[in-house]
């Protein structure tokens, strides 16, 4: 991430089927403790090695938090600041883990009009991926976005 301000997307510019820009990156065992104690979400299966494969996991795995922040960031990063996450949810079905290469990626699937002139409503699948399991990660937001104004046009 750049640390660059993001530019705003306006409704009027999205269609069905767009590509959101996602990010790839590596997972490390750095990052995961990090995250681990700064949640405090200390479940043994976030960080003790044995004790996961004893509860029949291959390794240890990242947790629902960091996995909602990289979503989270998606849509922030996509919509600009003035957007505003209407519903998001997702599912974890597979498990990313230290060493992984994960995607994090999404697509608009619908645009609505909604009920506020200065906004308009977009649908988007959201997925996190890994090049061990595929996607492990799938969800979905609805998302308000400004319109151009009048005087913009």
């Amino acid at each position: 991430m750049s640390g660059e301000p993001r530019a705003q997307r306006y409704w009027e510019d999205v269609s069905t089927g767009d590509d959101l820009e996602g990010f790839t990156f590596t997972l490390g065992w750095t990052e995961m403790a990090k995250q681990v104690s700064g949640s405090q979400d200390f479940h043994k299966v976030h960080h003790d090695f044995e004790f996961a494969r004893e509860g029949g996991h291959e390794t240890i795995f990242y947790n629902t938090g960091f996995t909602r922040g990289w979503l989270g960031r998606l849509l922030t990063d996509w919509m600009g600041p003035e957007g505003w996450i209407r519903t998001f949810g997702f599912q974890m079905r597979r498990m990313n883990t230290p060493g992984d290469e994960v995607s994090v990626r999404g697509r608009v699937t619908g645009t609505s009009e909604g009920d506020d002139p200065e906004t308009g409503v977009v649908d988007l699948d959201v997925w996190i991926e890994n090049t061990r399991e595929g996607v492990t990660t799938p969800g979905t937001a609805s998302v308000l976005l400004p319109r151009r104004s009048e005087s913009a046009n």
